[in-house]
């Protein structure tokens, strides 16, 4: 198959007649996607395990740093994956290989479970019943059609915990109708825009895991990234910590720890020349994510508050400001980003953005 790979007449485009290949680039375009859609959803993974790994042992006499981003124990964090169709597919292998997320504690609910037969001899167990699926799991990853949620939620909305989170991929599907079908609030849902650039970095003969082992490709998924031409939202990236602080209120664990913690594990990430002075990492601070009024009156034994995920992505927040006016907290979130798949920035390679992404 390798002598044939660059055979002209096995092309795609080859069949395409001339007047319909302007349309071509959206072939990139949904490559582009898939890709950076289970890049995300394995760096919000590994997020999520590492501070459950950290919630799990004693605190005050832990530290934590990147490095135990890669090697936290994914112990009692499941995996439920809704929809056995291409992207079900691909998020699957992505998770668990770059999480990793063990075979034992990923599992997917689909209409044709036999036709997921590699997956099933990875170990990872297939069936189609999603009340259960949403009833075991810790995190819901909705793939399906849009034409087939409505029902779907009809089924699983009696099964989600309030700890449950459910992302997202159904793009048809807005935010407040997803959680008025699922009456529900810790719903995540990423959402991409288009710029102009270049679509073609994608790597047309590369699987999604193989693309996110490339540099380039990698760094075109950075959340501050315009890169390839396909941009995510912020508004996510902001998801993801209010869920992070959920999970701490879901532990009773004072606001305070849980500022110290998320700083230790988010915002712990250099530049080499930087990396010996972490007194120069920006700390998150109680007003980063509660308005100045609500935390004058919360004391440091209390928790946060339980945060409606739903709300944070549409509405403006506190951690929206602190985000968008800290250049510095933007790189370090670059950079834990890319040192969470191994790869590492250096000054030479600025990849946030000067013009923000909407929000």
């Amino acid at each position: 198959m390798d002598m044939l790979q660059d055979l002209e007449s096995l092309q795609f485009e080859y069949g395409v007649p001339e007047e319909d290949r302007i349309w071509l680039y959206l072939q990139g375009r949904s490559r582009g996607l898939m890709i950076e859609a289970c890049a995300h959803a394995t760096f919000f993974c590994k997020l999520l395990y590492n501070l459950r790994a950290s919630l799990n042992e004693n605190q005050s006499s832990r530290h934590l740093s990147i490095d135990s981003l890669n090697s936290a124990s994914p112990e009692e964090f499941k995996v439920g994956i809704i929809g056995g169709g291409h992207l079900g597919k691909q998020l699957a292998g992505t998770l668990l290989q770059l999480v990793p997320v063990p075979a034992e504690s990923l599992r997917i609910s689909t209409r044709r479970p036999e036709a997921l037969g590699e997956l099933q001899k990875l170990g990872i167990k297939c069936f189609y019943h999603n009340a259960d699926l949403v009833s075991w799991a810790d995190v819901i990853f909705l793939c399906c059609l849009p034409s087939q949620l409505p029902n779907i939620c009809v089924e699983i909305h009696t099964s989600l915990e309030k700890t449950s989170i459910v992302y997202s991929f159904v793009a048809a599907v807005p935010l407040p109708r997803l959680k008025l079908l699922l009456n529900h609030t810790n719903i995540l849902r990423p959402q991409y825009q288009y710029g102009e650039d270049s679509v073609s970095i994608w790597g047309a003969n590369k699987k999604v895991i193989a693309a996110l082992q490339d540099p380039t490709i990698l760094q075109a998924t950075c959340p501050y990234s315009p890169a390839g031409g396909i941009i995510l939202k912020i508004k996510w990236l902001e998801g993801v910590f209010y869920a992070a602080l959920n999970i701490c209120t879901a532990r009773n664990m004072a606001h305070s720890q849980v500022l110290q913690l998320l700083s230790e594990l988010f915002l712990s990430v250099h530049f080499e020349d930087c990396g010996k002075d972490t007194a120069s990492c920006p700390k998150f601070q109680l007003t980063d994510f509660v308005s100045k009024a609500y935390g004058k009156n919360l004391s440091q034994e209390r928790p946060f508050p339980w945060f409606d995920l739903t709300a944070v992505q549409l509405k403006e927040t506190p951690f929206s400001q602190h985000l968008s006016s800290s250049p510095v907290l933007q790189d370090h979130l670059t950079h834990l980003y890319c040192a969470s798949f191994g790869t590492s920035l250096t000054k030479e390679q600025p990849v946030v953005s000067t013009d923000s992404p909407s929000q």
